[in-house]
């Protein structure tokens, strides 16, 4: 998945000579917590987030406080230089930087112009599309043996039983490279069929639990 199937393209921006003050109002109007600072060519050169304000705001608590705060530009408060992607860099190498920089927000930037913006929630909800629990589905983990050939011997089973897949999902086994853990969400009104096969065929079911299933 790319990043210009998930960023908002309806960015929001201020040039480094607004204020506070406005910047304070539209974070506020627009419910946002991140205003990207572009200069005349539309190039990003700063970033301002709501917290960056609040902490310019003057106390409403103190007594005699200096408002004129709130009339200086923009650019005293902002962060730069700010790192920026592309709309054709990988939704999951942008979760990466949005990680390890502990960013809310990326400026999405093409041939050095302001295009959009990837926001933390946008990442999650992209998690949650990517996992498939935004549909109704059936949850399945399995532990295989990390060994070529695996992936399609397991979704043999769901084609076999004309299983919808919803999503797929590997993560390594612990910390153990033998294995690993294959993740299913499926589109069954009852998974036992499919279930109960997994079994037969000797695979290990960590979900649903892989129990010894009730004496009759």
């Amino acid at each position: 998945m790319l990043v210009e199937e998930i960023m908002k393209t309806e960015v929001i921006s201020l040039p480094p000579t607004a204020t506070i003050a406005e910047a304070d109002r539209l974070l506020q109007q627009h419910k946002l917590r991140h205003l990207p600072i572009v200069n005349e060519q539309h190039a990003v050169i700063g970033i301002v987030s709501d917290r960056d304000v609040r902490d310019a705001t003057p106390s409403i608590f103190q007594l005699d406080t200096d408002r004129h705060e709130l009339e200086n530009e923009i650019q005293s408060i902002m962060s730069h230089p700010v790192v920026t992607v592309h709309p054709l860099d990988l939704v999951e190498d942008i979760a990466r930087i949005f990680y390890d920089e502990e960013f809310a927000a990326l400026p999405v930037v093409r041939n050095n112009k302001l295009v959009g913006i990837v926001t933390e929630k946008d990442m999650l909800y992209t998690l949650i599309q990517l996992t498939g629990t935004h549909v109704q589905s059936s949850h399945i983990e399995l532990k295989v043996p990390h060994r070529p050939g695996i992936l399609p011997e397991v979704t043999a089973i769901f084609g076999k039983r004309k299983t919808n897949i919803v999503s797929v999902l590997v993560y390594p086994f612990r910390d153990d490279p033998s294995y690993k853990i294959l993740v299913f969400r499926i589109q069954t009104m009852n998974p036992a069929p499919v279930i109960q096969e997994l079994r037969d065929e000797g695979y290990e079911l960590l979900w649903p639990n892989n129990i010894q299933e009730s004496q009759t």
